[in-house]
């Protein structure tokens, strides 16, 4: 790991402990060459997954767009990128447990975050909905509103 002070490739660890959730592990290193300390963070990274989206097109799993929408939902909310970090994780854990044969269907992905966002914040829950389920007019979304 290369020291985010000095750039020197030489730091070691000083002590790794699991996060909360048991999805990462957080790592305190020290930079050998200036003495720096800084934390790292490992998570699991899913590998050879498949998305099929609604036009039946495949691609492959992104989890920068998971987070990318579940950012914009929380854009201006009250939580940390810890919070947003473990709902990832978590709905991370679930799809790939669902996936069969590496495949998931979208529609997949987008309910397990919705069920996980709407236990963290209505506000952020409503947010996506509103762009997951593609709410055509101002009754859609009075429904969705009166479900909370």
């Amino acid at each position: 790991m290369r020291c985010p002070n000095c750039q020197d490739e030489d730091t070691k660890v000083l002590d790794s402990r699991p996060v909360e959730d048991g999805s990462a592990i957080r790592r305190r290193r020290e930079c050998e060459k200036c003495g720096f300390r800084f934390s790292t963070y490992e998570e699991m990274e899913i590998l050879d997954l498949y998305v099929l989206k609604k036009d039946g097109r495949k691609e492959l799993y992104s989890r920068e767009k998971l987070e990318k929408g579940i950012r914009r939902a929380f854009e201006k909310r009250p939580h940390t990128d810890d919070t947003l970090r473990k709902l990832v994780s978590g709905t991370e854990q679930e799809i790939y447990k669902k996936a069969k044969d590496s495949v998931i269907k979208s529609t997949e992905i987008g309910e397990a975050l919705m069920k996980r966002v709407k236990k963290v914040d209505k506000i952020a829950y409503i947010r996506f909905a509103s762009v997951y389920r593609c709410f055509e007019d101002v009754d859609e979304f009075k429904e969705e509103l009166k479900k909370l």
